[in-house]
Parts: C-alpha cells; structure tokens; sequence
C-alpha cells in the first residue's frame, strides 16, 4: 500500500495505520463542512474501498471522520448533483463498495453521523465511538428517501420498534443509547476512537488473512437467511444457486504447503502473548 492515496483534493485521504502496516485508514477530509459529501468525494470514497479491497497488502481498513464529526451527511447545498445522478451506478457508490470490499471495516466514530454518515457507519463491519458521538437519521425531516440501506439495516439491528422511533422522529441515537441497543461495539473517549479503530483492524490483521476475508463473507451472507439455510452455507451444502461453497471448498482447495504453512502459523501464534481486546 502507498504511503498515502489523496483523492477529491485531498478531501478523501487514504493511509497506512503506521509504516507498513496492513491496515489502511480512509479519513474523510471536509472538517470545516463537518465532513458533508459532495458527488465527487462520494466517487473517491468508493474508488478508495473499492482499490483497498483488491489490494493484497491491505488486511483491514478503518474508516474516519476529521475534525468534529464522523460524516454530517450529503452536502444539501450540493444536492442537485448529488441527488440527480444513478443512484444505481455501484462503482460511484461508497456504501455498495464497502459491502462489496472483502477486507473488514472499522469505523471510527468521532462526533456527528447523520443520515447517508449514519448509512456508512451501518456499512462498517464494527464500529468504535468517542463518547460525544450521536448516530440521528433526518430523511424524513428533509423529505429525502433513504438509499443506501438505513430504512433496512438499522431495525435488523436495534429491532424494529427502536428504528421506528429513530428514523421517524429524527431522535438521536447517544454512543451510550448505541452500544446498549448493539449499534456499536466500543465506547472510548472521543481522543481515543482513532488509536482503538486501529486497534481493533491490526488485531483482525494479526490472523489468517484468507480465513479473515473468508469469515466475514459467512457472517454476512449468512445474516440474509433463516438458521437452518445459514447453517448449511457454513457447511458448504448449496440451497442456493447464488451462493458458492464455502468451508469444504476452502480446505479442499489448499495445497499440501499451504496445510504446511497453517502449521506454522498455529504454533508461532501459540507463543505469543493473547490480544488486548
């Protein structure tokens, strides 16, 4: 990975955690605008996951917001060009490239996420929060239909009847409110969300890489079916035509030097000192 990647004006940074580290940190970089997104930030924020997540030195990625806020959502005074667009266009979409990027994303929640911010924390695969960090969803108080997810993901996980109360009457969601309803995973204090993202993405990227990329496409697969269908995905038996065979093709693609190697790592990890987390 480059020792930095700048896009948009350097309103996009992309970076190494630390010199040669496998974890890559997206800042976004509007803090004087609270981080809102305009249609080109909104392209290189895609272009960015979707070049993190075929690059093979990149184990994980953490995902930030500069200044006093995570992301304060779409630039409204930019609407037009942002709202007039395809919204189907994936490859410009930073929400569809970050369920598509392999890698695990932490995202690091600093301040404000508000509406399309909150939908890219939601993207995230685990999230950190400063302590001052307040999740609010205004599509119904600007008359601006959600579509990047909200209206689905949010009450698969909070529950339905918490959603409700949360996109309907534009409430914001506390990092306390947040980790109780299972939103967030960590509380730190707002200093700390950065230093515990990176945390968190170079404790993934100590394990077995392949498993890691392996594992997080299980558990969201996975997530879309009912147990018993999830169950047979981890098993590898097809109930369905969309989805590839997973574990039992996993080991019975390795070759004898990658068992070999498996070894190795095994008992490397068995002497060193537990994870912190």
């Amino acid at each position: 990975m480059a020792a930095a990647s700048p896009d948009s004006g350097d309103l996009i940074v992309v970076e190494p955690a630390r010199p040669g580290s496998p974890v890559a940190v997206v800042t976004i970089n509007r803090p004087a605008a609270l981080n809102a997104l305009t249609k080109p930030m909104m392209v290189s924020l895609a272009a960015a996951f979707r070049r993190l997540g075929a690059d093979d030195a990149v184990a994980a990625v953490v995902l930030a917001g500069r200044g006093r806020a995570f992301c304060s959502g779409v630039d409204l005074t930019a609407a037009e060009d942002v709202f007039k667009g395809d919204v189907k266009d994936v490859a410009a979409d930073p929400v569809a490239q970050m369920e598509l990027c392999r890698k695990p994303i932490v995202g690091a929640i600093a301040g404000f996420a508000v509406t399309a911010g909150f939908e890219i924390a939601l993207a995230c695969d685990i999230l950190v929060a400063g302590r001052s960090a307040k999740f609010l969803d205004t599509h119904a108080k600007f008359g601006i239909f959600p579509s990047w997810g909200l209206s689905q993901k949010l009450s698969r996980i909070i529950g339905p009847n918490r959603a409700r109360e949360v996109s309907l009457t534009c409430m914001p969601v506390t990092a306390e409110m947040a980790e109780r309803w299972g939103l967030v995973n960590h509380i730190v204090d707002d200093n700390e969300v950065l230093n515990k993202a990176i945390e968190v993405a170079e404790a993934i990227a100590r394990n077995n890489r392949n498993l890691v990329v392996l594992y997080k496409s299980v558990i969201n697969d996975g997530f879309q079916l009912d147990l018993k269908h999830a169950q047979a995905l981890e098993k590898s038996y097809v109930y369905n035509s969309n989805f590839q065979e997973r574990g039992h093709k996993y080991y019975s693609g390795m070759t004898k030097e990658q068992f070999a190697n498996m070894q190795k790592f095994i008992q490397g990890r068995s002497s060193k000192p537990s994870s912190k987390l």
